[in-house]
């Protein structure tokens, strides 16, 4: 009868924290496909109550939540800043 490899079973972070804080090797859990994931911050945002409803009506209408079309929408406006700003520099003539 063959002899079935083992699939090792997932360690969970914090068993990972506790070897790494005993000083062991952890570098064999890591494979380096993974994305860094930048820390999140909270805010506060003061707006007005009409701004609110148009909001909510756009997060209905996508069906999300509020939250994610602030998200998308300040990203958007980040996009256009940053494009506004390229092209206002002036070109390096050739």
């Amino acid at each position: 009868m063959k002899k079935t490899r083992k699939t090792a079973e997932p360690v969970s972070a914090d068993a990972i924290a506790r070897l790494a804080d005993q000083g062991n090797d952890i570098s064999r859990f890591f494979t380096g496909q993974g994305r860094m994931v930048q820390p999140i911050q909270r805010v506060n945002v003061d707006v007005t109550a009409h701004m609110l409803e148009e909001l909510d009506q756009a997060a209905r209408d996508l069906n999300v939540s509020r939250q994610a079309v602030i998200k998308t929408m300040v990203r958007q406006a980040l996009d256009q800043h940053y494009l506004a700003q390229r092209a206002r520099r002036p070109q390096p003539e050739s």
